[in-house]
């Protein structure tokens, strides 16, 4: 979503200086700002909420061009046109002294759920690092390391070089460090808990900020097979999205279908939330790769994974009663039935599976379908 309004953004900024409201600096619309970086969710005593989101890019370009960062802001919030383009923005606003927040409408919001699961593995895509080269580990080499402190310094490597690679920076893989991994306590917590558990305890510890020395991991706590054992419940979210969108084909019915969707039908609250926390995958994959710091996405993926719960008990894809999408379509202009409303919901889950997926093998684990 920030892409989209990266790019409305830059069409304000070209049209301002064309008509000679901002200095034209030859660069001002393309300034690598507007790529990925400067977006900011707005906090919700200030009225934030689904679709609304900040960007300080009104201070980047004032310093730039020697503006007071509020008059940029006005002129670019002038420059936009609300309802029109892809952002489908409906509310400029600005604040804070040269924030400039904007909305954008719940349908364009919704409508998230079919580019996401269009866009695959590229959701989590942006241009932040663009002609940036970073050198990494191509694979931490875990078991070999000789403590948890190692192993921590092992994975940050690693998972900063993946999420630098899909902000659009140019890396070069190395091969993993050497180590001995024999007695060592985290060849022994993968053996115990596998390594996919103990990669995403340890993910949400890469990058952060340092601890006290201490024991490491408890394997038994990351193995742990319950919602509140992060590591578990991001990937059970998952297999739970996975799993819904299995239902229809085994009963020989249509799964998400695109042509058919009707992005009003995701107006509950805790949809546009979760079609919220979706929209910032890029950003968090961005921020985490230029500060080389992996636990934000680690912590990106147990909120998601919170927000799809609470999506799935306020309103399940589908429960006891419900009616499966129907093959046919619906005679345009008559009330939504149960198998359109499920049908949008399909493809909210189809999204859902696709950015934790997506999410869980940035950070190098396998993204289960059945748990």
């Amino acid at each position: 979503m920030t892409g989209d309004l990266s790019v409305a953004l830059a069409a304000a900024a070209a049209m301002a200086v064309a008509a000679g409201d901002l200095p034209g600096d030859g660069g001002l619309s393309s300034h690598p700002g507007l790529a990925v970086g400067t977006w900011r969710p707005v906090p919700a005593e200030a009225g934030g909420g689904p679709g609304r989101y900040a960007t300080t890019l009104p201070f980047v370009l004032a310093r730039r061009v020697e503006a007071d960062p509020a008059r940029v802001a006005a002129v670019l919030a002038a420059a936009l046109r609300p309802g029109g383009g892809e952002a489908g923005i409906s509310d400029v606003r600005v604040t804070g002294g040269g924030y400039l927040s904007l909305t954008v409408t719940p349908d364009t919001l919704a409508r998230l759920a079919v580019r996401i699961t269009a866009a695959g593995p590229g959701c989590a895509r942006s241009l932040g690092l663009q002609a940036v080269r970073v050198t990494a580990p191509r694979d931490a080499g875990l078991s070999r390391a000789r403590d948890w402190a190692d192993a921590r310094e092992r994975l940050t490597a690693e998972l900063a070089g993946r999420m630098a690679e899909a902000a659009g920076a140019e890396v070069t893989w190395t091969p993993p460090r050497p180590g001995d991994s024999a007695g060592r306590p985290v060849a022994e917590a993968i053996a115990y808990a596998g390594e996919d558990a103990v990669r995403f305890a340890l993910s949400r510890l890469a990058g952060g900020v340092p601890r006290p020395p201490g024991p490491g991991l408890d394997p038994r706590a990351v193995a742990a097979r319950h919602l509140g054992n992060p590591a578990y419940a991001v990937r059970y979210a998952h297999a739970h999205a996975a799993s819904a969108l299995r239902q229809p084909a085994g009963l020989g019915l249509p799964g998400p279908d695109a042509e058919r969707f009707r992005p009003c039908l995701l107006a509950h609250p805790s949809e546009q939330a979760l079609l919220d926390a979706m929209s910032w995958l890029p950003e968090r994959v961005a921020g985490a790769a230029r500060r080389r710091q992996p636990h934000v996405v680690a912590a990106y993926l147990e909120e998601l994974a919170s927000r799809y719960s609470d999506w799935q008990e306020a309103c399940p894809v589908t429960g006891p009663g419900s009616v499966l999408p129907r093959p046919d379509p619906q005679p345009a202009g008559r009330p939504p039935a149960d198998g359109e409303l499920i049908q949008a919901r399909l493809q909210l889950a189809s999204a859902a599976r696709t950015v934790l997926g997506t999410g869980l093998r940035l950070l190098g684990i396998a993204a289960p379908s059945r748990m």
